[in-house]
């Protein structure tokens, strides 16, 4: 595991403990899941853009065969 030192404004700080407080879990487990849920976007977003650019070209071809498909 890695230690990560994050600088906040106090005010956030203090704002951060209270809402970790209010969940009845520890500010490192609210950004552990706020890390997942962002890495988890940014997976989606990878894997969409490689789909799309692996469909890149392919609409004259996806076309035809919707043509061939309708008679």
């Amino acid at each position: 595991m890695t230690a990560l030192t994050l600088r906040l404004p106090d005010d956030k700080h203090l704002r951060l403990r209270a809402y970790a407080s209010s969940r009845g879990t520890s500010v490192n487990r609210i950004l552990d899941e706020i890390t997942t849920l962002a890495l988890v976007e940014f997976d989606a977003e990878t894997r969409f853009a490689l789909r799309a650019a692996a469909g890149t070209r392919k609409d004259k071809r996806g076309l035809q065969l919707l043509e061939k498909a309708m008679g």
